[in-house]
C-alpha cells in the first residue's frame, strides 16, 4: 500500500482504473513472453532494437533520447544514475552496451534480465580488475554502470558515487535518465525486480527519457574519488537534482532500522506522547540542528518515509540505550 496516492483525488482514480491496469497486466505478461522471444531469436542489430523498442512500447515502456548525435561511439564506459530495475534494458533499447550483474549468482535468471555474466567475484576490486580487461579488448561492446548501485526516485538526489567504477576506464560517458508515470512512484524499498515489472505492466505508460552528455576524462593527478564526484556533480546539474553524499550503505541501514521501529512505533503509538521527540530532549540546540540536517538528507533519497520516523531513527543511533 505503500505505493498508493495520498493525494484523494489520485487515489479515487487510481482505484477506478484498477480493473482496467488487471486487464492490462495479463494482456502485456503475453506479449511481454513474445518480446522476450524475439529479443533472443534476432542478432544484435538496429533492427533488432527498433523491433524491441516497438513491441516495449506496447508494454507500456516508452523511450525517449535528447541529442542521440552526442553519444560517443569510440567510449568503453557509459555511467548512468539508477532510478528502476530495468534501466540497463533501457539504455540496450538505443545502444549496445554489457551491464554486468554486481550482485546475485550467474545463471538463466542473470542472462535474462539481460546482465553480462562475470562469474562469481569476491568483491568489487576483483570485479573492477575484470572490467578493465574486458574494455581492453578490442571489439568488446561498451559497460554500462550504475555507481550508485541502488536505486532512487530520480527527483530529489544523486546517491554517493562508488569509485570502483571509475577504476575501469579513464573516460566516460556520463548518460541522465529521467523516469516518470502516473499514479504510482517508480520503485519502492526492498521490492523485488517480477514485482517491478508486474507494476509496469499494470500502469498505462511508463516513459524514460535519455540524456547523452559529453565525454569527460580522469585529469592528471586525480583521484578515482575526485573523478567520481566530478561525474556525480554533473549528472546532478543535468538531472535538476542535489548531489549528495549519502552512500548505499547508508541507505541499507537506515531500510534494516526502518524495519525495526515501524512495529515499536505501532506499539507505542496508544501511548500518551507528551513529547513526540522526547528521546532527543537531552540533546543541545546544536545536536538538533545536526540531526535535522541528517534527517533531511535521508528525505531527499528516500521521500516516502516520514520525516518523523527519519529523526527518531537517527536519533536513537546518536544516543543508543
Amino acid at each position: 500500500f505503500s505505493r498508493l496516492p495520498n493525494d484523494g483525488l489520485l487515489l479515487l482514480l487510481f482505484l477506478l482504473y484498477v480493473p482496467v491496469g488487471l486487464c492490462l497486466m495479463l494482456l502485456r505478461i503475453f506479449i511481454g513472453v513474445h518480446v522476450f522471444l524475439v529479443s533472443c531469436a534476432l542478432p544484435d542489430s538496429l533492427v533488432r532494437r527498433f523491433i524491441v523498442r516497438v513491441m516495449c512500447s506496447v508494454l507500456g515502456m516508452y523511450v525517449k533520447q535528447d541529442n542521440p548525435r552526442q553519444r560517443d561511439k569510440n567510449v568503453k564506459l557509459y555511467i548512468c544514475n539508477h532510478v528502476t530495475q530495468f534501466d540497463h534494458n533501457i539504455i540496450n533499447l538505443l545502444t549496445s552496451c554489457n551491464t554486468p550483474m554486481a550482485e546475485g549468482l550467474p545463471g538463466f535468471v542473470c542472462w535474462a534480465r539481460g546482465f553480462m555474466e562475470l562469474g562469481m567475484m569476491s568483491g568489487r576490486s576483483e570485479m573492477a580488475e575484470s572490467l578493465r580487461q574486458y574494455c581492453s579488448t578490442e571489439g568488446n561492446l561498451p559497460l554500462l554502470l550504475f555507481p550508485e548501485e541502488e536505486t532512487t526516485n530520480g527527483r530529489v538526489g544523486l546517491l554517493k558515487f562508488s569509485t570502483w567504477p571509475f577504476t575501469v576506464s579513464d573516460s566516460v560517458q556520463p548518460v541522465a535518465l529521467i523516469a516518470k508515470r502516473p499514479f504510482i512512484p517508480l520503485n519502492t524499498e526492498e521490492s523485488s525486480w517480477i514485482t517491478e515489472l508486474l507494476w509496469t505492466f499494470f500502469i498505462p505508460f511508463t516513459v524514460y527519457q535519455v540524456r547523452w552528455l559529453p565525454t569527460v576524462s580522469r585529469q592528471d593527478g586525480d583521484s578515482s574519488q575526485e573523478f567520481a564526484s566530478k561525474v556525480q556533480e554533473l549528472l546532478a546539474m543535468k538531472l535538476g537534482v542535489v548531489s549528495t553524499q549519502i552512500t548505499r550503505a547508508d541507505k541499507i541501514e537506515h531500510i534494516k532500522r526502518k524495519r525495526h521501529i515501524a512495529p515499536r512505533t505501532t506499539n507505542s503509538s496508544a501511548r500518551p506522547r507528551t513529547n513526540p521527540l522526547g528521546f532527543m530532549a537531552s540533546n543541545s540546540g546544536v545536536e538538533d540542528v545536526r540531526i535535522a540536517g541528517m534527517a533531511q538528507q535521508v528525505k531527499e533519497v528516500l521521500p516516502d518515509v516520514p520525516l518523523s520516523v527519519i529523526k527518531r531513527d537517527l536519533g536513537k543511533s546518536s544516543h543508543p540505550a
